[in-house]
């Protein structure tokens, strides 16, 4: 039976990114071969939780899973590297740098050389949806998403408060310990997290009640976000250390807001430019006649000239949206009004004597076009 990911990681369902690489974190040091030695299980377990956490931290493969479970991901090609490594050095192999640019785990261990220093926040992404309106004048947007912040309790240092910090003897307070691997190639020495300390170089005597000796929890933000005036749907909004705290002396992530427009039924957009369509009835549009049209700011008039035909268009200029590079106030786009002439469907014997009196009258005069009947035009026009 196949596994279920979040099971293997030990997270629930709605876990973020920064809970998933920190699950991934301690099962990977729980099971290295130079820490767990007695159990012939690791590399298999180690292989699972690899795999869990390429679906889980890839957020395309993740909606693929959660919406479709393994069929999902075996349709769209996915295929683990750590579930086809022929053992466990080929595994590390990947981790390592033997996978290439952009491997899953070279942010969690900093490819062959290993990460020095202490790690900077994870980055979140949130979206928010925002009317066609909005982009106008821009908006404010309140967003909330779960975040890891420094814990208040012991001041991030993972220890209770009062009580002593004490240098990890493992490695010496670095932070790392090189480790030796051989290979088909000779022997590789590379750099490692402490699997003692997890890298901070201290531990705590007395791990902080709060955060159990994190020196960080995860809890609920929320986030007022300027949306600028021009915006278009789909654009990410980047906001500078709003992210998941990092280790003490490190940067935190950073927020990425993706804008979502709501499509407006009335317009359709094409950059800063607008498009609606206009209904006119026949006589209108042979007589002419000054009508009003819905805007995003309300109704404005628009002259229809007699003779418009189906298809013509009226340009409002200033009618459209701004640029989003010249902000608010800025020269706007236009507003174009297609004109969608419309026919009576049904007619009283009045109006139907008027209108082939009309058609005759026409054919009389030799009217270009007239040979099949004003009406018989129209249904031209609408097929």
């Amino acid at each position: 039976m196949p596994q279920d990911y979040y099971e293997t990681l030990g997270v629930d369902r709605g876990a973020d990114e920064a809970e998933i690489k920190k699950a991934f974190r301690r099962l990977a040091r729980e099971l290295h071969p130079d820490v767990n030695k007695d159990d012939p299980e690791a590399e298999e377990k180690f292989k699972a939780a690899a795999e869990a956490y390429e679906v889980l931290s890839d957020p395309e493969r993740r909606r693929t899973y959660d919406a479709f479970g393994h069929e999902g991901l075996r349709s769209g090609g996915f295929h683990s590297q750590a579930a086809g490594a022929g053992g466990f050095q080929d595994i590390f192999d990947a981790i390592f740098g033997g996978g290439g640019a952009g491997s899953p785990f070279e942010d969690l261990f900093g490819g062959g050389g290993g990460r020095s220093g202490p790690a900077p926040g994870g980055d979140i992404g949130v979206r928010v949806g925002i009317d066609l309106a909005d982009v106008l004048e821009g908006t404010t947007e309140e967003v909330a998403f779960r975040a890891v912040v420094r814990c208040e309790h012991c001041r991030g240092n993972g220890a209770e408060p009062g009580t002593p910090i004490h240098t990890c003897e493992t490695c010496g307070g670095q932070g790392q310990v090189r480790q030796a691997t051989r290979t088909p190639f000779g022997q590789m020495v590379r750099a490692a997290p402490c699997p003692t300390c997890n890298g901070a170089g201290k531990i705590p005597e007395t791990p902080c009640e709060v955060c159990g000796g994190d020196g960080s929890v995860a809890e609920r933000k929320t986030y007022d976000v300027d949306i600028p005036a021009g915006i278009e749907n789909g654009q990410r909004i980047r906001i500078s250390g709003a992210g998941h705290a990092g280790d003490p002396g490190a940067p935190a992530g950073d927020l990425y807001v993706q804008v979502e427009v709501a499509e407006d039924e009335r317009f359709h957009r094409e950059g800063s430019d607008l498009l609606t369509v206009l209904d006119v009835p026949a006589t209108v549009a042979m007589l002419g006649a000054t009508v009003q049209v819905e805007t995003l700011t309300g109704e404005r008039d628009v002259e229809v000239e007699a003779g418009t035909q189906h298809g013509d268009s009226v340009r409002l200029k200033g009618e459209g949206l701004p640029s989003l590079h010249g902000g608010r106030g800025s020269k706007r786009g236009d507003l174009h009004v297609a004109i969608k002439v419309v026919t009576p469907v049904k007619l009283n014997d009045e109006q139907r004597e008027l209108a082939e009196r009309l058609d005759a009258t026409l054919e009389e005069r030799n009217v270009p076009g007239a040979r099949d009947g004003f009406f018989g035009r129209f249904r031209k026009a609408f097929k």
